[in-house]
Parts: C-alpha cells; structure tokens; sequence
C-alpha cells in the first residue's frame, strides 16, 4: 500500500509526465488477501503479508485524484483458480461489461444494476445473493456521489459526459477446504467510465480484466510434486524413486498437454468460425490481387499538320510529343513510345547494324485485351519492324533515347495510375491556433523520397488530425493522417542501429512517386565508424571508451526525445474526439522475437500486443493478428536445424505470408506464443502447395467444411488413422528391406510416387512368387533373344539382387495411404 501511495504521488515513478502537485490519492490503495475481504472504499489493508497460495484471491483497489477529480480502478487476481472462482469471475466481468453498456444517454441510472443483475440471475443463479447491492456510483469532485448510485431503485435520466465509478462484486463466497485463508473470498471489478453521445468509454481498461491476464499460477511445481506423493500414502505404499520422473519432467509434460487441450478447443472455434465465414458467403475480396491494367488512349499528333517535316529517311524520335518516327514505305509514320515494348541492336558479320523494335499488342498473353482496345476490335497492330543500317553510332544512339523516353513514360504513367487508386485523404488541420504542434526534429523517411542529390532530414510534426513530415525543399512533404493509421509502432534503439516510429496505414498514401501503406520515421542512433589504420585498439584506451560513453548517451538522448514524443502524441489520442479510432504506440516484445527470412533475407522478427512486426529491415513486415486464420509450421521435426512458417490469413484470396528458416531452438516459444494470443497452429513435416490449398477451398467450400476444416493439417489425427490401417493389414510384418524403401520414399518423394506404383504392379501380374531358377531361366532366354551370349558377374549379380528386391517387395495394399497435399 505504501509503495503505491508513493508512486500516485510522484507520477514520475509511473512513468507519467504529470506535475505531481496536481496529483493526489481519493483513499489510501486497498490490498486484501488472506480470506479477509471488505468490498467499501472505506476499506484499509492490513499489515500481513500478500497471501497467493493456490486457490486464493487477491483484490487490488486503487483511487487517485488529477486537478481535484477522482477516478477509481479495481482488480481481482486469482491464484491457481478453483472451478467456483473461475465461474464466479467470469459472470462478474460479464455483469460489470452488461452494466457499462447500459450507461447510455436517456437510460434510467437503475439499468445498469438491472442489466448486471440480469446477467448473474441467468449464468449463475446461486451467486445472486453474494452480489453486491449496487453497481457502484457518480463520481466528479466528490468520490461518491450520492444522487447518482448504480441501483434497482435510482430513477435519475443518464446524460453525455457524466462520469460513473462502475463498481460490483461477489462478497463472501465458500470454497471447499479447510483453510481459513481460503476458505472465505470476495470478487470486486470497478472501472471509471465516461457517459458518451453512443457509447461509453472506460477511460481505465488499459489495465486488462481478461481472464488470461488475472489469473495467475504460482504453484504449479508444489502441486506436482505432492501428487505422486499423495497417491502413494493412499495406496498404502512408498513412492520407489526408481518410478518417478523429476518434477521439471512433470512440469513440462503438462505445460505441453495444457496447450494441446487449448489448441484442441482453438481447432473448435476456429473450424465453426470459418464454416459460418464460407456459408455466408464472406470469403473476403481480396484487395491485392491486381487487375488488368486499361491503357489510356495514346494520341502522339492530333492530325498530319501537327507532324514534325522529315529530315531524311531515317528513324527520328520526337522527344516533346513522346513519339518515334518510322521510315515506312517512303512515309515517316508516328508511334506513340508507350505502344513500344522492347528496342534492340545488333551487328552482323558484313558490319550490317540492324535495329528490332517489338510493340505491345492487344490479345497476347502478356498485354490481354482491355476496354479500350476492344473499341477498335477490327484494328489491325503492327507486332515487329526491322530496319538494317550502315551507321552503327545512329543505330545505338536511337536504341539509347527510345529505352530513355520510353521509361520515363511508363513511370509517369505508372505513377498517375497509381494516385488516380489513391483514397482521397482528409485536410490536414494545422495546431497552431489551438495548440503548439508535437514535433521530433532531423528524421529520415522510409520509403526515401525520389529523386538525385544530398538526403536531407526533416521534422514531423503531429498537428490537430494528422501528422505532417516536412523538409526545406517544398516538395519533400507528407501526410498521414489519424484516421488513416490501423497500427503505430514505437521502437527504441537496443540492439539495433536506429530508433524509429513506424505508421502502417489502412489505404495507400504517396511518398514521394512510391505508393505505400507503411511510413518509417527514424534517426540512427550510432555512426558508422571505420579506422584507417586497420589495427585494433586497447580495450582500455581512454579515447575508446570515451567515445562508447559518448555514443551511450546519443543513444538514450534519442530515446527518450522519441519517448516523450510519443507519450505526448499518446495523451493526444486518449482525448474523446479520438476514442473511435483506437489508437495507441504499440512497442514491440523484444523477449519474444525470433530470427527468419520473410522476404529475401534474415531478420529479426518481433511480436506486438496486436501483430507481428519487422520494421528494421526492407520491405517491412506489419502482421494484424486479428487477420491470421491459422499458422501451420512446416518442416518440423528431430534433427531439423529450422523450420518454416505460413500464415494463412481469413481472407483465402491474399497470398499466405512464409517466413522460412527459423532456428528449430525457437520452437517452443512461438508455440506458447501464439497458444496465450489464442492462434491456432499446426505442424507438418513437409512444406504445402498453398496456392493450390486455398484454390480448393475457395471452388468448395463447403467439401471443406464437410471434411473437418482445417484439421487436414492435425499430424497426430493423420498418425493415428495411419496406425489403424497398418493394424487392419493382415499378413504383413515389417522387414529390414522395407524400412530402406520407406526411407528412400522420403528422400525423394517425387521418385516413390511414381516408380514404386509401377514396380507394385509389375510385380503383381508377373513375377509375384517367382522362384530363382524362374527368374535365371527368363534372363538367359532375354538375353539369347538380344544376342547377348554371355554376362558378366557382376551384371548377374546385379540383375539377382535386383529381382530379389522385387519379390520381396509388400503389395501396394500394406502401405497407408499418405495424403498427396503438397
């Protein structure tokens, strides 16, 4: 309690930029544990000690005060829960969510205790006399106020912006034991919650109340350990050491069978959430799937007068109306130079230089028809022309300007086509009449604006409804907008180069002439320094560590001016015109990344608390976790340095995102990762044809959802019907010959699939149960045939062992069919 007195009091130990004289506590913290439990705000804590053994509560309440108004949040943790808490905790966080939705402007006060009563009365009747008598109450200046108790009975109109302490629990609930410090607990959950124009906003639930973040497991070794003990006094027996296993073995062991039971209940969900997904028809469109590109109408002249005079017969390229003249037929005839697709020299033997220009023709494969080639369908295109030339330095010099003036076109072209997708963004709104804008000063930008020339840094400055990046050259300018951002991240400079700020956007914005949805702010934190003398120096040399002290302290400068940024940007968005869009700095979970190859080369992969990120290295890669149907781990298995990863996303027309080559070591934290974030994943031995995958599902969905969804993928499901099939195989025992076939089917399957079909066959029309002097007698008289007189040894040898193998091959029955889903 007094630790937390203090740091209410002094906001700088919180990590909060607040004065502290503004700062006050409305009561002193409440802590309670131990079996004592008083739900009022008058309640003190005692001076015993924290009790957390297994199946104990623990209820935290803290009030506190900013320029005279109160606000107040409440806590309840559960240790190593029994069935009763966990069923108890969950219909009072229900009840507690029922009562702040009914906190809606023309709402009666007494809806939001009936809206949780309701709620106890329907998911756990018996708890209804343990409830408390109120929901809790107004709060303002004065902690409670009065005339607005969250009742049966308060009749009072709720309005916009009145502010309630949304208080409720459980009090004196039984367990079953005979521990005095358990025997006896109380729930409590309160929240402050401002009354809005739709929906009421609960300005304290950045501290979560979610079952999986309260509820704590402390014991687990403890409990381990005694129950092998406990069985053994109820046999009557001692528990021989030679049987038990060690306690980290049991530990693991049910850490392991914990998640599978989790993964199990994930396969559930997730197959009944994607079998309503496909019958409702929401396969989701997917917006990266390009379609074909339409060419505007090309009009290099207007008409014959706007056509420059001919110098000569020869080629010409008229570089401001964008157009190359051809000598045809005694005629210079005009083409666009965007009809152009590829321009070519070359020289023969007799010093004869020929040029071959090829055009873009409507109907190919490569160029398909568009609309407005489909204008024009009796339209007969010129697809070559060659001309052959005795000027070697011409010819390479048109070859030269065409390739210029071509590209030059299709990247203006490209660039229009580009904005004209754009979603049209709103106007940015200037702070300086309301309030100084938050600025960060010398950034760079990724993506790099186009263009030659020296790099210069710029400012980014977060204004009213957007952020503005600016440098001294006018068109170095960009805008991203609030409304426009899904994710923002915050990274500080730890093991990396640079400390950066990284915006990944919902539609697509302009930097410079490249389109893109993600915008990196950043500063390098160290400079690359590079000895001329190319010896190395003491470690103790004073220049040496005076230059690492002075690179420290650039790099914490850098954070914290980075820190401060965002916690500032952050206090801007926590403001209630802001609260729709759900925005927050999200800084990633260093403890929990892992290394991969998501594009071309190695990274360093890192989780948020809503996605996936690598934001060091280009291209970046931002993950919505919420987006993820389920990830399959591919190439998993003993003796694998690495594996791979696929995430399949719930929009089947994207693309699956693979990250490849991830250190096996990393395994079993990705795994316990992504069970606590309640994603589903699956392993495989083999890498799957996912195009082909998602391509079968999408023409049938429902053979999909008929065959079980996604648990194609469950290894151990396949394992064990495999296993059933080799047991219902009559007559077959396993030998040292087929274990060598069944390996080399692994090596190679491509060869197993194909050959051993064919061999099975054979084998079974003709040489099945073929004696040796069969099968000598066949060869000689093969060989007499082709003229062959006499073999040697070896190849008789060869041709012995060779026929041995195949009688004594199984027939194709035996083996269990493996799914062919590649």
């Amino acid at each position: 309690m007094d630790e937390t007195e203090k740091a209410i009091l002094e906001p700088t130990k919180a990590g909060v930029k607040l004065k502290a004289e503004n700062v006050d506590i409305c009561y002193p913290p409440i802590f309670q544990s131990g079996g004592e439990f008083d739900l009022k705000p008058s309640a003190a804590s005692n001076d015993e000690l924290l009790y957390y053994d297994s199946g104990s509560v623990v209820i935290c309440a803290i009030g506190s005060r900013y320029n005279s108004y109160c606000s107040n949040i409440a806590r309840s943790f559960l240790i190593d829960a029994t069935p009763l808490q966990s069923k108890a905790y969950e219909a009072l966080l229900k009840a507690q969510e029922a009562a702040i939705s009914a906190l809606k402007p023309g709402n009666k006060v007494s809806a939001a205790y009936q809206a949780a009563f309701s709620v106890v009365e329907k998911d756990a009747p018996e708890l209804v006399p343990n409830l408390t008598k109120n929901a809790g109450t107004g709060i303002g200046l004065e902690f409670r106020e009065s005339g607005l108790i969250l009742n049966a009975k308060n009749d009072r109109v709720v309005k916009a912006k009145m502010i309630f302490n949304v208080s409720i629990g459980f009090q004196n609930l039984q367990n079953q034991t005979n521990n005095p410090k358990k025997q006896t607990f109380s729930l409590l959950l309160a929240d402050t919650v401002i009354v809005g124009d739709k929906n009421p906003e609960v300005v304290t639930s950045k501290s979560s109340k979610a079952v999986k973040d309260v509820a704590y497991s402390f014991n687990e070794d403890e409990e381990e350990e005694e129950q092998p003990k406990a069985k053994s006094e109820a046999n009557g027996t001692e528990a021989f050491p030679s049987k038990t296993t060690l306690r980290s073995d049991n530990h693991e062991i049910s850490k392991e069978e914990l998640r599978r039971q989790h993964q199990a209940e994930l396969a559930r969900q997730k197959n009944e959430e994607t079998a309503r997904r496909l019958a409702g028809g929401g396969n989701g469109a997917g917006d990266n799937r390009s379609s074909a590109k339409t060419t505007t109408d090309l009009i290099a002249y207007k008409n014959v007068n706007d056509l420059p005079p001919p110098k000569a017969m020869m080629i010409q390229i008229d570089q401001k109306n964008e157009a190359v003249l051809l000598p045809i037929y005694g005629i210079m005839v005009p083409f666009h130079v965007a009809t152009i697709r590829t321009v070519s020299s070359q020289q023969d033997t007799n010093r004869n230089c020929y040029i071959r220009i090829i055009f873009t023709v409507p109907g190919t494969p490569f160029s398909p028809h568009d609309t407005n080639s489909m204008k024009h369908q009796g339209a007969i295109y010129l697809k070559e022309v060659s001309f052959r030339s005795k000027d070697p330095r011409h010819i390479s010099e048109v070859v030269g300007v065409i390739k210029t003036l071509r590209r030059q076109v299709m990247a203006r072209e490209s660039e229009r086509a580009e904005r004209a997708t754009l979603v049209t963004q709103e106007k940015l709104q200037l702070a300086g009449n309301r309030f100084k804008p938050i600025k960060l000063h010398d950034l760079w930008i990724r993506p790099v604006f186009g263009g030659r020339g020296r790099k210069i840094p710029g400012t980014l400055e977060a204004h009213v409804n957007g952020f503005r990046y600016s440098t001294t050259r006018p068109e170095e300018r960009v805008e991203v907008m609030f409304g426009n951002i899904k994710h923002a991240f915050f990274q500080p400079a730890e093991k990396e180069m640079i400390t950066l700020v990284h915006f990944h956007l919902h539609n697509h914005i302009m930097v410079g002439n490249k389109k893109t949805k993600d915008v990196q702010f950043y500063v390098e934190v160290m400079d690359v320094v590079q000895t001329l003398g190319g010896g190395k120096r003491s470690a103790y040399d004073p220049d040496e560590i005076e230059e690492e002290q002075r690179e420290r302290n650039r790099k914490n400068k850098i954070n914290m001016d980075f820190q401060s940024f965002v916690n500032r940007v952050n206090d801007l968005w926590g403001q209630p015109q802001f609260s729709g869009l759900d925005l927050e700095f999200d800084q990633p979970l260093r403890d929990l990344g892992f290394h991969g190859v998501p594009f071309k080369s190695s990274a360093f992969i890192v989780p948020t608390s809503s996605c996936l990120v690598e934001l060091v290295e280009t291209p970046f890669l931002v993950v919505t976790l919420s987006e993820i149907e389920i990830v399959n781990l591919e190439r998993v298995g003993l003796g694998q340095k690495n594996f791979d990863m696929t995430v399949v996303f719930k929009d089947f027309k994207r693309d699956v995102l693979r990250i490849d080559s991830i250190p096996s070591s990393s395994l079993d934290g990705i795994k316990e990762w992504f069970d606590t974030t309640d994603i589903k994943y699956y392993e495989s031995k083999l890498n799957l044809n996912w195009r082909q995958i998602l391509k079968t599902i999408l023409d049938d969905p429902q053979s999909f959802i008929d065959d079980g969804g996604w648990e194609f993928l469950n290894l151990e499901a396949s394992d064990s019907e495999s296993d059933n099939s080799q047991e219902s195989d009559q007559g077959y025992e396993p030998s040292d010959i087929e274990e060598e076939s069944v390996s080399e089917e692994e090596d190679s399957d491509s060869e197993s699939l194909v050959e051993s079909e064919e061999e099975e066959e054979d084998e079974s029309e003709e040489e099945n149960g073929k004696t040796w002097e069969e099968l000598e007698r066949e060869a000689s008289n093969a060989d007499k045939e082709k003229g062959v007189e006499s073999d040697s040894e070896e190849e008789r040898k060869r041709r012995k062992m060779k026929a041995y193998g195949k009688s004594r091959a199984p027939p194709s029955s035996s083996f269990p069919k493996r799914n062919k889903l590649r």
